[in-house]
Formats: C-alpha cells, sequence, structure tokens
C-alpha cells in the first residue's frame, strides 16, 4: 500500500459525513468516564468499519476542519513507574500528561485514571500551550490533589519522558454519547530518538457500558480489541532495554521505524 494510505482512508472516512461542533460534542459525549476500548486497524478495514456505521454518527468540524493535529508530552518517573505499572495490569496506574490540540491552539494538562470496573476516569485542567513540555506548580498541585482523591497517594517525581504527535479525527454519535477517535501518522520523541508508527488507524471506542454501536459492527468484521496504549508503545520502542511482553507481539507483527 501507499505510504500514506492510512491517512488517505481517514480523509475519505470523515470528506462526507455530517458534522458536529465541538459545542455539541462536549454537551452530548463529554464521557469523562467511560469504557475505552483500542482496535489497529488496516486502512482497508477501516474503510469497511466506517462504512458499517450509520448516519448517527458525524464527523467533529472545527472551522472547516475535521482531521486535527495532536501533540502530548507524557510525564513519568525517571525508571518509568507508570510504563511498569500499566505493563503489569497493576488497579492503580494512571497517566500524567500535557496535550495540546494544535488547530485550536488549546493546551490542556491531564491525569487518566481507572475508575469502578476499569472505567477510565480523564481529570484535566487547561494550560498556556508554552507550558506544555514542563510540569508548572499548579500542574504539580492539581496531580497531587487527583492522586490523594483517587488513590490515596502522593506525586512522585516526575519528568518529561515522551513526546509524540499524531491526526485524528473523531465521530459521535449524538444518541447516546459513543465517540469512536481515530488516529494516524503516529510520531515519537524522546531526547534520544525518533519512531514512527505503523501505517495503520489506531481506534478507540468511548462508551458508556463497552458495547456501542462501533464495538458492535468492529466484532461483526471480526476485529478484536488490542491491548495497547500510545504511550506505553512509544516508550517500548524508543527504549528497547525495558521489558514489554505485554506489546512484543503486536510491535513485532506491524513494523515501527526507528527515525536516525
Amino acid at each position: 500500500m501507499a505510504q500514506n494510505s492510512a491517512r488517505e482512508a481517514l480523509d475519505a472516512a470523515v470528506t462526507d459525513r455530517a458534522s458536529i461542533s465541538l459545542a455539541d460534542v462536549m454537551e452530548t459525549a463529554a464521557l469523562q468516564t467511560r469504557v475505552d476500548k483500542k482496535f489497529l486497524l488496516t486502512p482497508t478495514q477501516f474503510a469497511a468499519f466506517t462504512d458499517r456505521l450509520g448516519e448517527e454518527f458525524s464527523v467533529m468540524e472545527i472551522d472547516g476542519i475535521r482531521s486535527f493535529q495532536y501533540r502530548s508530552t507524557y510525564f513519568d518517573t525517571p525508571d518509568f513507574e507508570q510504563y511498569r505499572a500499566h505493563r503489569q495490569g497493576r488497579r492503580r496506574r494512571y497517566k500524567v500528561r500535557s496535550r495540546t490540540y494544535v488547530d485550536s491552539d488549546l493546551c490542556m494538562f491531564e491525569i487518566k485514571t481507572k475508575g469502578r470496573l476499569g472505567a477510565t476516569v480523564k481529570h484535566r485542567r487547561e494550560q498556556p500551550v508554552d507550558d506544555a513540555r514542563q510540569l508548572t506548580p499548579q500542574n504539580l498541585e492539581f496531580a497531587a490533589q487527583v492522586l490523594a482523591e483517587e488513590y490515596g497517594q502522593t506525586v512522585p517525581e516526575l519528568e518529561a519522558v515522551l513526546h509524540n504527535s499524531y491526526v485524528r479525527a473523531t465521530l459521535v454519535n449524538s444518541t447516546d454519547g459513543e465517540r469512536v477517535t481515530s488516529d494516524v501518522e503516529l510520531r515519537y520523541k524522546d531526547s534520544e530518538a525518533k519512531v514512527h508508527g505503523p501505517d495503520m488507524v489506531v481506534v478507540e471506542t468511548k462508551t458508556s457500558n463497552g458495547r456501542g454501536v462501533s464495538d458492535l459492527a468492529l466484532s461483526e468484521l471480526g476485529i478484536r480489541p488490542v491491548s495497547m496504549s500510545k504511550y506505553c508503545l512509544g516508550v517500548a520502542a524508543l527504549n528497547p532495554e525495558l521489558p514489554a511482553n505485554k506489546w512484543s507481539r503486536l510491535m513485532k507483527r506491524h513494523e515501527w521505524a526507528r527515525v536516525a
């Protein structure tokens, strides 16, 4: 397939679909507490999947744009404590990151924790874009509050360990608040190296109960969820000395290109 086939499949899937504004997305499908499922699709599988989604799914559009640039900085301890927690499947695990919505010039500091029955809970606060790659006193205070309330834990020593970028389009079912995010062109870097993800589409379904229309469509196509985290895959690809047994098969099956 052509090098950009995943991006082409993404653009084709959202071009003719009805649009929904960011304000309407936040009103009907914010889903800060949700059940997430991740899938890794070839461009052909992605086209078949989106063809199965009915007209109730609209594409988020802002100022005429439907595919958006995202940049994230992840914070972890120097020995990757939270990477290891995710690899081991610990109940009390979390991610700390800054996410920049490039096209909107918006930046959020976020902490994702695990709630009841494995649901993902996102805690966030807005911050200046210039603060995206650093932990400010305000963000450390916010992190301390979240971790104390959620897990009764203090904030460990954190530092920026990974930067990544990708292009995302978001489909929304306004009837029940279901969302489907689709990411392509994954790029990772740290202070030493750069890695490009495979030419595939990372699909994430976000529902209140894990049994949405999109989950059913994927199941009917024989596509099963995968245990993956963009953060953990990036850390593993950039730090091959770290144990990565949980994702080794996935990384071996699909090409992750290390850039000089």
